[in-house]
This record gives structure tokens, C-alpha cells and sequence, in this order.
């Protein structure tokens, strides 16, 4: 009260709740936005809305994140501690590990990088045998969708001008 008047008290303008973690868990594991779409046979816009933080999901919408990203459900709801749990933090570790091992492989000219990389990659599915699946981080430029696929095999070349012997002149 000022002069016997009843002043507003100012409001501070809340944050929305934080009630899941899924773009973080998201990121850590290495898995893009798409290719979550595509798991969860969503629409990008859907997958942006649902990895908004504020965002209250259905408890089947939160399973269907739980398995894209193979984590503990605890993991994708706000965290207690600033990390996820230490088994998944060492998978996301080693999924990105093996995406770089990954595109060593594929992009290496030299003999004894390739050999080096392919060690890297037998020690790797040693330690986690389900990394086998991993492929390369993404080169840039725009993805390919399914009916791209089909036009590539549409317009396939042959096999003989992938086998026949390279002469350098």
C-alpha cells in the first residue's frame, strides 16, 4: 500500500514448465529430427512441437521417443542431475564415435587410414556389438526422401562402369 492505496504487486512473467528433456536426449544420441519423424511415422512439424520443452505428451507418444532413442524413459522426462543416466551418456558416446569411425571409412583415400579406421570400427562393435548399424554423420546438402530413392533406381547405371579397371593418365 502506497498512501493508503493498493498498489498491484508486479508479476514476473513465468517460464513455461519444463516437462520433458527430448531434443537434448535427442541430440546426445545422434539422432536427427528425420529420421525421428520417420521412426515415429510423424510429420517434421510434430516432431518440432512434441521437442518443445513446455510440450505435455501422451504417455504413447513419450514411448514411441523411448524406443527412437533407445533411453530409459526416466531419461527423456526433466532431469534431477544435469546428465543422462551414465549406461546411456557412454552409448550416446559411442554412437557418435562410431558415426565418425564411419565416415573415416567412407571417405578415406590412404590404405593404411582405411585399415585403421577398420580397426577402430572391430574394437568399437567389441565393446557394443548393436553399433554395427551405425552409419556416417550426414555430408551436407539436402537428404534424400523415399521417392528420391525410387528415382535412383530408376535412373541406375550399369555395372559394368563401376567394375571396369581405372586408368589414370
Amino acid at each position: 500500500m502506497i498512501n493508503g492505496k493498493r498498489v498491484p504487486e508486479e508479476t514476473e512473467v513465468e517460464a513455461p514448465e519444463r516437462l520433458h528433456r527430448l531434443r537434448t536426449v535427442r541430440n546426445q544420441q545422434g539422432v536427427s529430427q528425420r529420421r525421428a519423424a520417420r521412426q515415429m511415422g510423424m510429420d517434421m512439424k510434430t516432431v518440432r512441437a512434441q521437442e518443445e520443452e513446455s510440450t505435455d505428451l501422451s504417455l504413447s507418444d513419450l514411448y514411441k521417443w523411448q524406443q527412437v532413442l533407445d533411453v530409459p524413459i526416466a531419461d527423456l522426462l526433466t532431469e534431477q542431475t544435469s546428465q543422462l543416466s551414465q549406461p546411456v551418456l557412454e552409448r550416446a558416446r559411442l554412437v557418435r564415435l562410431m558415426k565418425s569411425v564411419a565416415a573415416i571409412k567412407e571417405v578415406a583415400r590412404s590404405p593404411n587410414v582405411r585399415l585403421l579406421a577398420e580397426r577402430m570400427f572391430d574394437q568399437l562393435l567389441e565393446i557394443m556389438p548393436e553399433l554395427e548399424e551405425i552409419g556416417p554423420w550426414h555430408s551436407v546438402g539436402q537428404r534424400r526422401n523415399l521417392e528420391d530413392y525410387g528415382q535412383a533406381y530408376d535412373r541406375r547405371i550399369s555395372d559394368d562402369l563401376l567394375y571396369r579397371p581405372h586408368h589414370q593418365e
